[in-house]
């Protein structure tokens, strides 16, 4: 049975052949220019025939030129405008712009960040939604509230910028307020965690995890959550809400989570606790 496929194939593939041969040949006569070809002794037909085969070689090295894959391009994205309009969000040039208008000179010297430099600590800057006579006024001003924690003081102060006019609109300052951790607070919970005593078990563990010693938040994945007193809570926490507390949520790069849910880190205080 086998013999007799092989042998079906080659009568196939034969016939295949002749018939692309016959293809060739008649694509040859009927080339323009093949007229006059008997006048020329036969000469103008084969010459046609050569002719039309270099021109199907050149085709196809041409066709698979085009058809080859090439290298894949990444554009670049369009350049941000300086300015965004109606509830565009900020644009980068605006969110620089404002938290500049916003940051006095009062504020910056009398304030603190935390660490404990001079100025506040950023915590967002947000596009303001437009005031109730603005909801249907397509040129109502642009807005933006700049929010900012004083660790000299514990407060947080809001700023209301209009980007039109470059003024500062309204001021509002608050005690006992805790939004959600900037980027900035996390990474300092994490050092001061690192540094402490208490942060012997976070040190072995990321140690046993990857026979490296833990020295810079870098070495770390950080998430961060407010953290407040309730009443039954330890006494060395007391003040966690009126001052800026975190308790962290820790996982090695690439690696395993390591549990350091029972420790608080004071940011104002700038101390660690133990609180389960």
């Amino acid at each position: 049975m086998r013999t007799i496929v092989h042998r079906h194939l080659g009568k196939v593939v034969a016939g295949a052949a002749i018939a692309v041969a016959g293809t060739a040949v008649m694509v040859g006569i009927t080339l323009p220019g093949s007229a006059g070809a008997d006048d020329s002794g036969g000469q103008g037909t084969g010459r046609t025939a050569q002719t039309a085969g270099q021109a199907q070689e050149q085709g196809q090295g041409q066709g698979q030129g085009q058809g080859a894959v090439q290298p894949g391009v990444v554009e670049q994205a369009p350049a941000e405008g300086d300015r965004g309009k109606g509830r565009d969000p900020l644009t980068d040039d605006e969110t620089e712009r404002v938290e500049k208008l916003a940051l006095d000179r009062g504020l910056s010297r009398s304030s603190e960040n935390v660490a404990g430099d001079k100025g506040p600590q950023r915590i967002t800057v947000d596009l303001s939604e437009p005031e109730a006579s603005e909801l249907d006024d397509p040129n109502a001003p642009r807005r933006a509230e700049v929010s900012f924690y004083d660790y000299k003081d514990d407060s947080l102060v809001t700023k209301t910028v209009n980007l039109d006019t470059g003024k500062v609109e309204s001021t509002d300052t608050q005690h006992g307020v805790q939004p959600p951790l900037s980027r900035d607070e996390t990474v300092e919970a994490a050092r001061l965690l690192i540094a402490d005593p208490l942060g012997a078990g976070l040190r072995a563990d990321y140690k046993d995890a990857t026979d490296k010693k833990l020295t810079t938040p870098d070495q770390l994945m950080l998430n961060g959550m407010v953290f407040r007193a309730v009443p039954g809570t330890p006494a060395s926490v007391a003040d966690c809400g009126k001052h800026r507390c975190t308790r962290l949520f820790v996982k090695v790069k690439n690696g395993s989570w390591i549990d350091s849910r029972d420790l608080v880190i004071d940011l104002s205080a700038r101390k660690v606790a133990k609180v389960g």
